[in-house]
């Protein structure tokens, strides 16, 4: 699950809050899943970090949700970096941050727990959406305000294979919100959530209510497919 928490999500456009409503379909998926399925939580706002690693522990995958704290700043594309870098720990994911200057780089995206270990090369591309283990559900206002091109992030994900479902919270006519000395109207950008989702052989929903974002989980959910292998395990 990667969600977003920028200061948009405040918004009151959806009921109590776009935040809240997106904390309480996160936590009706999680109730919804196979208890053999692992969950992780990513959050963005200015930056993205994991903050729950894939686990069987719904207790803690519920706690994190719980803990969201909005941040200033929206990078969609560093949410899905981060995404990917759980699902592939061992690999190196660098994007070119927006409003860099020509020929500079973005920093390399590490893992985020401390791993020391050189990250491998990536591996050639696979056909868009053909990674059957994970996929990630990305729950956003969609408007990218920093960070690197989200985009461009989804085309990586699309190069492993994995599908991004897309979410997109909010109304098309927004909200305004007010600060200390400013004000700015937040939109929905449905156009960048459906890019993303196209570009990785996902999908887009639109959830204008707290009810209809439970549908959206719902119906998410059975598009994915638990695989039983048989593994040979006489050496063992």
């Amino acid at each position: 699950l990667a969600m977003d928490v920028s200061g948009s999500m405040r918004a009151t456009d959806v009921e109590p809050t776009r935040l809240a409503a997106a904390q309480a379909a996160a936590r009706a998926f999680v109730a919804e899943q196979p208890r053999s399925a692992r969950i992780g939580v990513v959050t963005f706002g200015g930056s993205a970090a994991l903050v729950q690693p894939p686990t069987h522990n719904r207790e803690d995958i519920l706690a994190a949700i719980d803990r969201f704290e909005l941040q200033r700043g929206t990078a969609v594309g560093n949410g899905i970096l981060v995404s990917l870098k759980t699902i592939f720990p061992d690999q190196e994911f660098e994007l070119p941050s927006q409003g860099a200057q020509r020929g500079q780089r973005g920093t390399p995206l590490e893992a985020r727990r401390g791993d020391t270990k050189a990250a491998t090369a990536p591996p050639k591309p696979s056909a868009p959406g053909s990674y059957a283990s994970a996929v990630i559900i990305l729950l956003s206002d969609g408007q990218t305000t920093t960070g690197p091109d989200p985009i461009e992030a989804a085309r990586l994900a699309a190069e492993r294979g994995v599908r991004i479902y897309t979410v997109g919270i909010g109304t098309p006519n927004g909200e305004i919100l007010i600060g200390d000395g400013w004000s700015m109207r937040v939109r929905l950008d449905e156009e960048a959530l459906q890019s993303i989702a196209q570009a990785t052989r996902g999908a887009y929903f639109y959830a204008g209510t707290a009810t209809e974002l439970k549908t959206v989980y719902e119906t998410m959910t059975s598009k994915m497919v638990l695989e039983t292998r048989e593994s040979e395990v006489t050496a063992l």
